[in-house]
């Protein structure tokens, strides 16, 4: 399957192993991993029964995770809805 969006990301990624973003409690995360764990993500997704188009809403924090959710479901084609933490 195809997915544009993910796709271009993807395209536009530098080398694998160059930073992608530092937390706040000095984690590092490079664009490889991200793209690695959005497939493990993505995977496991596919396996619960998402399909593309499905949507997949998501109660969490601002956070690295969050980024691998959206692209994770990016990747499996579903649509990411994020949930407001601060009002459920």
């Amino acid at each position: 399957m195809t997915n544009h969006l993910f796709d271009a990301f993807r395209s536009r990624m530098p080398a694998p192993d160059r930073l992608l973003m530092e937390t706040d409690d000095c984690r590092s995360i490079g664009y490889g991993d991200m793209v690695a764990k959005s497939a493990q993500l993505a995977h496991a997704l596919t396996q619960a029964g998402v399909e593309p188009g499905d949507r997949v809403a998501v109660q969490v924090e601002k956070s690295p995770e969050a980024a691998l959710l959206y692209l994770a479901c990016l990747r499996a084609g579903a649509v990411f809805l994020p949930l407001n933490t601060a009002y459920t």
